[in-house]
């Protein structure tokens, strides 16, 4: 096979794979939220979770490749009866769908020591009374996954006993996944550190994936690409954990310490690289891989919906080169031992300038080659700045 088929046969492949790539978003990204110190309010911002959705379908209607946007609970709370079914049809009407249903036992008063691992059983008890909430808003939405994140730790030496935490953990954990319904998954978030400094329950991927492992197949990990300590070698991370068949999904964001929850990609576009090629080397990018790939970002300063969608262009982008990689190349220096030619063939991919195929990939699907181009031209901007007047703008605990 001559080197020019060869690589027309990649792109071929490559093509297949971008034309079906799915990247969520999350509702939150078009509320107002920034740093712990200042959030700065932004004209057209939602008001309600259904204009959160339009944002979303917008994205969506214009990059082609963000089909779901997850939902926070309480922020995306509605009230009716049938409120949230109402709000999966919403969705769907739009030309989008309810995608990961995302908890939140970390704002309120009683969770000041902790939600599942708090040392009081009433404040346990209230935590996962709220988990079992959103698996009801699962059944109602027709969501796949539970998202789980918690803030749970000490911030002092003798604070609380640390294995004691951890059964309490792993009980909550247990009562939620008995819950789950039989197409229906939970996937464990981790975070180093913050706003528990001494000890965080759930701090790292071995914590979660122990955790996972011993609750059973419906229990996978969450990788979340800010929540390591700098220097992390995050795509070792997702290679493990697809070799064990346990990555169940990833949040991306991009950042200079740890979460700072800046566009994907922003920072360090060759490390968004370098877990792409991970995930797609275990198979991440198959078709029935079952993972679920989502923005977890906050915009303070720049405006929302563009970010968001400039988010999913990198995603792809990264996605692209790495299925550019030649792949009997790669094999071959590395079987050699060629350490030199084995990168070399790494760095070729990721310098290939992607951007002219994947403009051919979306005018090939009926989309604009530019999205962003595309939603500025589109007048969106405009119009839910002069409509989106008065109420309450959504935002952290709304």
């Amino acid at each position: 096979m001559t080197g020019s088929t060869a690589h027309e046969e990649r792109t071929a492949a490559a093509r297949a794979v971008l034309r079906r790539q799915a990247v969520e978003t999350p509702s939150w990204a078009y509320g107002n939220s920034g740093t712990r110190f200042k959030v700065f309010a932004q004209a057209g911002v939602p008001r309600s979770p259904r204009e959160k959705i339009e944002d979303a379908a917008k994205v969506h209607e214009f990059t082609g490749a963000a089909p779901t946007v997850a939902l926070h609970i309480p922020w995306d709370r509605v009230e009716a009866p049938d409120g949230y079914e109402a709000l999966a049809r919403y969705a769907e009407e739009r030309g989008v769908r309810v995608g990961t249903i995302n908890s939140n036992v970390f704002q309120d008063d009683d969770y000041k020591l902790g939600s599942v691992t708090n040392p009081d059983p009433a404040v346990r008890r209230k935590a996962v009374g709220h988990l079992l909430e959103c698996v009801d808003v699962m059944d109602a939405t027709g969501s796949r996954d539970l998202k789980l994140w918690f803030s749970d730790g000490t911030n002092y030496p003798g604070q609380d006993d640390i294995r004691a935490r951890q059964d309490r953990l792993a009980e909550a954990l247990h009562t939620v996944y008995e819950r789950l319904g039989e197409d229906q998954r939970m996937v464990l978030e981790y975070k180093l550190f913050e706003p528990a400094f001494y000890a965080t329950d759930v701090p790292d991927w071995g914590t979660s994936y122990a955790h996972c492992l011993k609750l059973g197949e419906k229990a996978q990990v969450c990788v979340d690409t800010g929540h390591h300590a700098p220097g992390t070698n995050i795509e070792f991370i997702v290679a493990f954990l697809l070799r064990e068949g346990k990555l169940g999904a990833f949040d991306f964001n991009s950042r200079f310490y740890a979460d700072d929850d800046l566009m994907a990609g922003a920072a360090d576009p060759f490390q968004l690289f370098r877990i792409m090629y991970e995930v797609r080397r275990g198979g991440g990018l198959d078709a029935d891989s079952g993972i679920a790939f989502m923005l977890d970002q906050c915009h303070n300063l720049e405006a929302k919906i563009p970010a968001v969608i400039r988010s999913v262009m990198n995603v792809q982008e990264a996605t692209a080169k790495v299925l550019l990689v030649d792949e009997e190349a790669l094999a071959a220096a590395q079987r050699s031992g060629d350490v030199l030619a084995a990168n070399a063939v790494l760095m070729d991919a990721y310098n290939t300038d992607v951007r002219p195929l994947l403009a051919e990939v979306r005018e090939e699907r009926g989309l604009a080659p530019d999205p962003v181009a595309a939603y500025h031209a589109s007048g969106w901007a405009r119009r839910i700045t002069e409509e989106r007047v008065g109420g309450q703008q959504a935002g952290w605990g709304a």
